[in-house]
C-alpha cells in the first residue's frame, strides 16, 4: 500500500489464540523524514551526545527513555467548531477541531457514520513545513491518524484485516437512519509549532476536541416512508456529549540505535532509525499501528515496542485525561 511518500507492508500471523505478530517494511520514510535530518543541522559532536544520553537513559532535556515533556490542553478554542482543543507537547504545539454535518452512510456500512481527518502544516510551524515538503507531510500525517483512530474504518470497507470488530472512534454512535441519515465528523489538525512527534500530539488534540464535541440532538419524523428519504429535524438547543471512551491514544516509539524512546523532539527524530506508532485505547486494544523510517524491525523488536507502548499509553491516557476534565473546568467557569 503507498501513500504519499511512504510505504508500509504487513502480514499478520495468528499464533494461539488473540496472539499476532506484526512483520512490517518501509523502503520510504514518512514524508519530510529526510528534510528533517537536514533541517536540524547537527554536528557530528551533539550526535553522539544524542545518542549516547539515550543509551544511558538521561536525554538531553534530563528525560528518562519513556518519559513525556510536559503536556498542556486548552478546549473550546473555535467557536465555530462542535468541538475543539489545542494541545502542547513541549514546543509541539497543535490545534484540533470537530464539525458535524448531516450525510448518507456508505452503502458498505450503512448502520455507521463517517469520519474524515485532515491535518494541515502552517509553513509558520517548521522550515521543513514550505512549499511542498509540508504537503506531503500533511497527507502522510492525515492517512496514519486515518490508520491509528479509525483501524481503516473511515466508512469503507477495512481491507486491511487489523481490529475489524473493535475499537478506535465509534463510527455506529454516529448513525441516525441506518442506510439513510448519518452524521458525518470532519477532523481538521494544524499544526501550529513543530518540535517532534506530531502524530501523538495530534491524536491527543483529536481526542480532546471529541471529548468537547457536543452532536446536536436529532428527531425523525414518524411519517417519513420507508423507501424515501426521511424528515429530520436538528435541535439548536439539546446537544448529546460524543462517548470517546473507546477513542485510543497514539503513542510513538522512536528507535535510535538500540533503544527507542517516547516522544522524541526533532532532534533526537533526526537520528532515529525507524519509529512504531501505536493506538491503544482504555480497554488496552491495539486500534491501529504504522511504520515510518527506512530500517526494518525484527518481529519480536516489534511484539516488544507495542508491549512497551501499552504500558505508556495508561500513564498517556491518565495524564490526558487529567488535563482534559480541567481545561473542561475552566472552560464552564469562563
Amino acid at each position: 500500500m503507498t501513500r504519499g511518500g511512504g510505504e508500509w507492508g504487513y502480514l499478520v500471523r495468528r499464533r494461539g489464540v488473540g496472539a499476532a505478530v506484526f512483520c512490517l517494511r518501509s523502503r520510504v520514510g514518512l514524508a519530510g523524514d529526510t528534510d528533517r535530518t537536514r533541517m536540524v543541522g547537527l554536528s557530528i559532536g551533539e550526535k553522539r551526545f544524542i545518542q549516547g544520553g539515550i543509551a544511558q537513559d538521561l536525554r538531553s532535556d534530563g528525560r528518562k527513555r519513556l518519559t513525556y515533556r510536559p503536556i498542556s490542553v486548552e478546549t473550546g478554542n473555535i467557536p465555530q467548531a462542535n468541538g475543539s482543543a489545542r494541545v502542547k507537547m513541549g514546543a509541539t504545539d497543535v490545534i484540533a477541531s470537530v464539525k458535524a454535518e448531516l450525510g448518507k452512510p456508505s452503502p458498505f456500512q450503512p448502520d455507521k457514520g463517517k469520519v474524515s481527518i485532515y491535518v494541515d502544516c502552517s509553513p509558520t510551524a517548521a522550515p521543513m513545513f514550505e512549499g511542498r515538503g509540508g504537503d506531503e507531510l500533511s497527507a502522510e500525517l492525515s492517512a496514519a491518524l486515518q490508520r491509528c483512530l479509525l483501524g481503516g474504518k473511515s466508512g469503507a470497507v477495512n481491507s486491511s484485516g487489523l481490529n475489524d470488530s473493535g475499537g478506535g472512534i465509534d463510527l455506529s454512535s454516529l448513525s441516525i437512519v441506518e442506510g439513510k441519515v448519518c452524521w458525518d465528523l470532519y477532523i481538521d489538525g494544524l499544526v501550529v509549532s513543530s518540535d517532534g512527534n506530531l502524530l501523538d500530539a495530534l491524536g491527543a488534540a483529536i481526542k480532546a476536541a471529541l471529548s468537547n464535541t457536543g452532536i446536536p440532538k436529532v428527531h425523525v419524523a414518524a411519517s417519513a416512508s420507508s423507501d424515501g428519504q426521511p424528515e429530520v429535524d436538528v435541535s439548536d438547543e439539546e446537544f448529546l456529549q460524543f462517548d470517546t471512551s473507546g477513542v485510543p491514544v497514539v503513542v510513538t516509539l522512536t528507535k535510535v540505535g538500540r533503544h527507542y524512546i517516547v516522544d522524541a523532539t526533532s532532534e533526537e527524530e533526526s537520528q532515529m532509525s525507524s519509529a512504531i506508532s501505536v493506538s491503544i485505547n482504555r480497554q488496552g486494544r491495539i486500534c491501529g499501528l504504522t511504520k515510518r523510517g527506512g530500517a526494518g524491525l525484527d518481529p519480536s523488536v516489534i511484539l516488544d515496542m507495542i508491549s512497551v507502548a501499552k504500558h505508556v499509553s495508561e500513564q498517556l491516557m491518565n495524564k490526558l485525561d487529567s488535563e482534559i476534565s480541567a481545561a473542561e473546568a475552566c472552560e464552564e467557569e469562563s
